[in-house]
């Protein structure tokens, strides 16, 4: 019998590697997914995937089809801090209101182990050079505030026959099939190699960061870890830690090279409001787990780069559905 995992929010950025990357691994998947991004990034044609159209308040229709899986994923949320700017109502009835009901039917259903996708920007700013998962949370945004209260509602619900575990990727980066370019990595690159120059605003803020592929290991590893070694645990999953202006001078290095048609990419900078600044400290992971992230910023730039060449990312500054906010305003999500 194959293993079945159910995810939530499967048909976004890191859904859309992470179901193929899980299909490839001889797992059958479930994707739970409202479909504001489409599902035509999915490989449809697998036998192991099942697609549902669903969204995570409608309790009965989540508890229907999350029934007879072994594990729970859950991906789903209005993503990104700028997204609640849309829609404060929207945003706190999917980030916060359906997290304890989705948590009771997993537990109800007889799933074995919750997996949580929480974030990073939990620890809003913070001085310190490394940040643990003890860290105390100060959120500057709703986005990272629900995140974290979120947390203890899943260990609240755990017991021996109900895992929970939690783990806060850094801000991920690199190719997937439903592409973001809104986050930063990913921007900067779009702005190299299709205009020739880069906008930096601020610079000096420190980010975390983490190449897509880890991520995905990172949850197959989280689903077959032991359980003493991970039950009502939190997990710090990033690697690089780099300012804004590192990451921008390591995108125009890695495309002038890939492009070298295109000549020199100038860095402009500018000012900004954006004062989310933290380094992450990943060595729990490592050492409970034995988890060190294998893809660099270079790589996930470089990943970028190939798929533009094959003309894989069609429209890259007007296409909403590589922008969060833009497709939520556009499609008026309810």
């Amino acid at each position: 019998m194959k293993t079945k995992v159910f995810i939530t929010g499967g048909a976004g950025y890191v859904g859309s590697l992470l179901v193929p990357y899980l299909l490839e691994k001889n797992y059958k998947v479930t994707v739970y997914d409202i479909m504001h991004f489409t599902d035509a990034f999915l490989p449809k044609n697998n036998k192991d995937l099942k697609i549902i159209k669903g969204d995570i308040r409608d309790e009965k229709s989540l508890k229907t089809s999350s029934k007879d899986h072994d594990y729970f994923i859950n991906l789903a949320c209005i993503s990104n801090d700028t997204s609640f700017a849309i829609d404060e109502k929207l945003s706190t009835s999917i980030n916060l209101d359906s997290f304890k009901p989705m948590v009771k039917i997993a537990k109800n259903n007889g799933i074995k182990r919750f997996i949580y996708a929480s974030s990073s920007s939990v620890y809003g700013v913070s001085e310190k050079k490394n940040v643990t998962e003890d860290h105390p949370l100060v959120p500057l945004t709703l986005y990272n505030k629900y995140k974290g209260m979120c947390e203890p509602m899943l260990f609240e619900e755990t017991n021996n026959n109900f895992e929970g575990v939690v783990f806060r990727p850094a801000t991920v980066c690199g190719y997937a099939p439903r592409l973001r370019l809104d986050l930063s990595v990913n921007i900067l690159t779009n702005f190299a190699v299709n205009k020739k120059f880069i906008k930096v605003f601020g610079g000096e803020q420190l980010r975390p960061n983490l190449h897509i592929k880890d991520y995905c290991t990172a949850v197959e590893l989280l689903m077959n870890a032991e359980s003493k070694k991970i039950k009502n645990e939190i997990f710090n999953v990033g690697y690089q830690n780099l300012s804004i202006m590192e990451i921008a001078n390591l995108v125009k290095k890695v495309v002038q090279k890939e492009f070298r048609e295109k000549g020199e990419i100038e860095i402009m900078k500018e000012s900004s409001n954006d004062k989310r600044s933290y380094h992450i400290n990943s060595e729990k992971i490592k050492n409970v787990l034995n988890f060190t992230p294998k893809n660099t910023i270079e790589s996930a730039i470089k990943d970028l780069c190939e798929a533009f060449k094959k003309n894989l990312i069609k429209d890259s500054f007007d296409n909403d559905i590589y922008f969060n906010v833009n497709r939520l305003k556009n499609i008026k999500a309810k």
